[in-house]
């Protein structure tokens, strides 16, 4: 997944973020199958489940059966065709997710070769908030940082500047 683009920054800004909002001692449900984010946080004392890579448009089982007090969702939503589902299912009262922002100079992704990995949504933050607040969910902090990348060009450019991640920490009405 990660061949020569290891993304350091968008791990270093989400362990950070995880890091200020929820103590090691409260157990999380990660959406996905494991990554090499849900190792980082396992590596930094976290105790992680993953769901088992059902389709979360259909599939809720993991997130009705799981005891954590905690979910999170790093770039999860936007492959979902109705992600207000499954988080009105969730069971925990903590929510930290991550979505890439929707970017006015670049079209949605779309792998040609990986039908799990497209985007459906590229939200704006203020999409996202709303798709949250319909959810049962109150944002508590949030913070956007940009993706810049080493490469000649005007997209590169613009990258170094445009934020490219939305993270946030939601609590269950």
């Amino acid at each position: 997944m990660y061949e020569n683009s290891f993304p350091n920054k968008r791990f270093e800004h989400t362990l950070y973020f995880l890091q200020k909002h929820i103590a090691t001692s409260q157990p999380i449900l990660d959406l996905g199958v494991e990554n090499p984010f849900s190792k980082i946080m396992t590596a930094h004392g976290y105790q992680i489940e993953n769901t088992k890579g059902e389709d979360l448009d259909l599939d809720f089982s993991t997130v009705l059966s799981s005891k954590a007090e905690v979910v999170t969702a790093f770039e999860i939503f936007e492959h979902l065709l109705a992600p207000f589902n499954v988080l009105r299912e969730i069971k925990a009262d903590k929510l930290v997710a991550s979505i890439p922002m929707r970017l006015w100079f670049s079209p949605a992704y779309q792998s040609k070769t990986d039908p799990w990995d497209r985007h459906y949504h590229e939200f704006e933050d203020w999409q996202f908030d709303w798709l949250l607040e319909k959810a049962g969910w109150k944002i508590v902090d949030r913070t956007k940082f940009t993706n810049p990348v080493n490469k000649l060009g005007f997209r590169p450019l613009l990258r170094k500047f445009t934020p490219r991640y939305y993270l946030v920490y939601a609590e269950r009405l």
